[in-house]
């Protein structure tokens, strides 16, 4: 039993750390955004710095979301796998998909499952 509910803090623990994880990619990478927002600012192209500022937000935003579910599917599966906890990580699942869905579509202005236009560098 004590074998059993250490191992429940361990991926407990792992997934705080992957929560702590996600968040800290999505700040970075506004962070890392912003400044290369205000060299170009700082240069004169500010149209070309808005551009670079969103394309950081929007790639830092789907990694974070990405390792964000990573730690809800942690948690959830091995910790608490009641029927209501699966719904729940069902719907921020769904959420989180729809999320990154919109954010490929502002990035790349295409849904994720149409062909690309042009080909990737």
């Amino acid at each position: 039993m004590e074998i059993e509910t250490s191992l429940k803090q361990i991926i407990e623990w792992v997934g705080q750390a992957l929560d702590v994880f996600g968040v800290a990619i999505i700040a970075i990478g506004m962070a890392y955004g912003a400044v290369q927002y205000a060299v170009e600012l700082l240069r004169g192209k500010a149209a070309d710095g808005y551009a670079a500022f969103r394309l950081y937000l929007v790639r830092a935003l789907l990694l974070g979301l990405e390792v964000l579910v990573a730690a809800d599917v942690i948690r959830t599966v091995a910790v608490s796998p009641s029927l209501n906890s699966v719904a729940v990580l069902a719907a921020i699942v769904a959420i989180r998909t729809f999320l990154s869905w919109s954010l490929i579509l502002e990035l790349e202005g295409r849904w994720p499952w149409q062909k690309s236009v042009v080909p990737p560098a």
